[in-house]
């Protein structure tokens, strides 16, 4: 605690006691629930509501987590985008599995995933970094992303070099270290806050180990005790 600064312990927040979670009021499937709640997440104004915490870890176990921006979700998962060489990128190709986490706390709501790590094909890698603003595309050229460099001076030139590089290219290419990772989920948890900390917490678990292409496999709904 610093000044009038309040110690962590201290801070809370009551969650609305007429908001609820039943299993009636799921959808048939994980996916077209988490359509639902991703419109309502965009419909109430959350700054960068596809933003999600992304957990990994390495080939000894050791885990890190971070904040990215989801790109594109279907019946086979959650799609990011990222250079393959950062540490993210890195973790994903040494230990196939991840965490998402989706942090809708103004509307005292989160979506948990859990599951498997696989690539993106090229093809709608290279559709997607087409999308990118100009900038954005070139700053996937210059940044070497999670390695040491000296200083700021570092990145900028990198980003000269790249627009240099490119400047006579109408459509700069997606570099062959970037591309797509899609986490196809083994869990698809929807918490919902409530009073007195007995949130309601409905978890989708796929119990068919080898989803199709199109994920296939069967799911069953179960409860979690908060």
């Amino acid at each position: 605690m610093t000044g009038d600064t309040p110690g962590p312990a201290g801070m809370r927040n009551e969650y609305a006691a007429d908001l609820g979670l039943s299993e009636a009021d799921l959808a048939a499937d994980w996916h077209a629930q988490f359509a639902r709640w991703f419109a309502d997440a965009v419909a109430s104004g959350l700054p960068e509501p596809n933003a999600m915490v992304l957990g990994t870890a390495d080939a000894a176990g050791r885990p890190s987590g971070r904040t990215v921006l989801l790109k594109g979700y279907d019946p086979r998962g959650f799609v990011l985008f990222t250079n393959h060489g950062s540490r993210k990128g890195a973790e994903a190709l040494a230990n196939p599995y991840a965490s998402l986490v989706f942090p809708w706390f103004p509307i005292q709501r989160q979506v948990v995933v859990a599951g498997r790590i696989e690539p993106v094909d090229r093809v709608e890698t290279e559709a997607y970094f087409a999308s990118r603003p100009r900038g954005s595309q070139l700053g996937a050229w210059a940044s070497e992303q999670s390695r040491v460099i000296g200083d700021r001076a570092v990145l900028d030139a990198g980003y000269r070099a790249a627009a240099e590089r490119f400047a006579d290219v109408d459509r700069v290419p997606a570099p062959p270290h970037w591309g797509g990772l899609r986490v196809r989920p083994e869990t698809v948890e929807f918490w919902q806050g409530r009073a007195s900390r007995l949130h309601d917490r409905l978890r989708f678990r796929r119990t068919a180990p080898d989803p199709g292409p199109a994920d296939d496999g069967r799911w069953v709904v179960e409860r979690l005790a908060p």
